[in-house]
């Protein structure tokens, strides 16, 4: 696996300049270093063969600056909710900081429309987040939203927004049925885990070469859903006698630990978030565990990384986002005082779009909804154009290892 690795981030360096994001010389980093200066990095990107595939040429994309023109009636404004404290809020600080940086752009550049943002905490609950969305339906100054950011809290209230009319665009809600409620505000910005899950799962068997992998999933909907799709593209690969399922929470995995200990896999994979998957990898190795820890874009955060110390190295990490490139890294840094992390770009483009059609006089719900709706362009991550159910025309996937 360790030569896999090496061979394919070499091979992802020529072919693809290590970034779907820019071509403007991205670092191919992501977040901070940890543990003896272990740093998640870019290895390459995937179809959904689990096979290499280059970058898209993003050097056209949109810019939240516009033309510097626009007017816009004072107070109007946007919204993000997500996780910004809780467990899990590295996440949701991500995706808000990447809105920040579109929105600062945008206003910096357009004197006479300064689009303010609204933020609401959910903490990542979905019974909290049926009691912050009615206040975002109900603020009428906002006529779009980034968010909700985890996949519980957008099940608990797609309805709520899709009755609204209110354009939700989401950063990283992953889980695939989502957009299968019939819901009509909703568009997701990123692979769903319908996508994730047999991508990566065959890259395991085809590219990196495991033969045996266990399953460990918590019980959240993201965890469930992805670990489904998971075991589906590794096929004869998973050994079903060793799969595991903890709860959201759970610090203590010693009972797990001790099962996949016995079965001797070649890797193991996490499908939840970072708060369990650091401690998880932490006990799996001090239990003699030697399988390679993989996980997805719920533990792809630097967080896991410093959580998890010098047992995060060597862990493979997939996510339907990219690395980011180095002007974006720098204008972020600047402006938050903190290095990009997973989806901060997604909620840079999607806020992007949004301002995109308030500038253009999209200034209602139902007409900003619609300018959504029938959006086709590049943003830093890939090319924003959705389907009737408010699913991506194409998403791919980027693998990354802790070293």
């Amino acid at each position: 696996m360790r030569g896999a690795l090496a061979i394919g981030a070499a091979a992802a360096l020529v072919l693809t300049g290590c970034s779907d994001k820019s071509t403007d010389g991205g670092s191919g980093t992501s977040g901070t270093n940890g543990a003896g200066g272990l740093k998640i990095q870019p290895v390459m990107q995937i179809d959904a063969n689990g096979k290499q595939v280059p970058k898209s040429d993003s050097a056209s994309a949109a810019d939240p600056a516009g033309d510097g023109k626009a007017t816009c009636p004072a107070g109007t404004a946007i919204a993000m909710a997500g996780a910004l404290t809780g467990p899990d809020a590295a996440l949701g600080i991500n995706i808000v900081d990447g809105v920040k940086l579109a929105l600062d752009k945008h206003n910096k550049a357009n004197p006479g429309c300064k689009i303010e943002l609204k933020q609401f905490d959910t903490e990542g609950d979905p019974q909290k987040a049926t009691q912050v969305i009615p206040q975002i339906v109900n603020d009428k100054s906002i006529i779009g939203l980034v968010g909700p950011a985890f996949s519980g809290e957008t099940k608990a209230t797609g309805k709520i927004l899709s009755d609204a009319g209110l354009v939700s665009t989401t950063a990283s809600a992953t889980n695939e049925t989502l957009t299968q409620n019939g819901w009509t505000s909703f568009f997701r910005g990123l692979a769903n885990d319908g996508v994730q899950g047999p991508s990566v799962g065959k890259y395991l068997v085809n590219t990196a070469g495991y033969k045996k992998v266990c399953v460990i999933q918590d019980n959240t909907d993201y965890g469930t859903g992805l670990a489904k799709t998971i075991i589906e593209g590794l096929g004869s690969a998973n050994d079903a006698s060793c799969n595991a399922s903890i709860k959201k929470g759970d610090k203590d995995f010693s009972a797990t630990v001790t099962k996949i200990a016995s079965a001797a896999p070649d890797a193991v994979f996490y499908s939840g978030y970072y708060s369990e998957g650091a401690p998880l990898a932490q006990q799996l190795k001090s239990g003699g565990v030697k399988a390679v820890f993989v996980s997805a874009d719920g533990t792809n955060d630097p967080q896991f990384v410093a959580q998890a110390g010098s047992s995060a190295k060597g862990a493979v990490l997939s996510c339907p986002c990219g690395p980011a490139p180095d002007k974006f890294t720098a204008d972020y840094q600047a402006l938050n005082g903190a290095e990009p992390g997973v989806y901060s770009v997604e909620g840079y483009d999607l806020t992007t779009i949004l301002a995109k059609g308030i500038d253009g006089g999209k200034l209602t719900r139902p007409d900003l909804l619609e300018y959504v709706r029938s959006y086709d362009g590049p943003g830093l991550a890939r090319q924003y154009k959705w389907n009737a159910t408010g699913e991506l025309s194409n998403a791919l996937i980027w693998i990354y290892e802790v070293k």
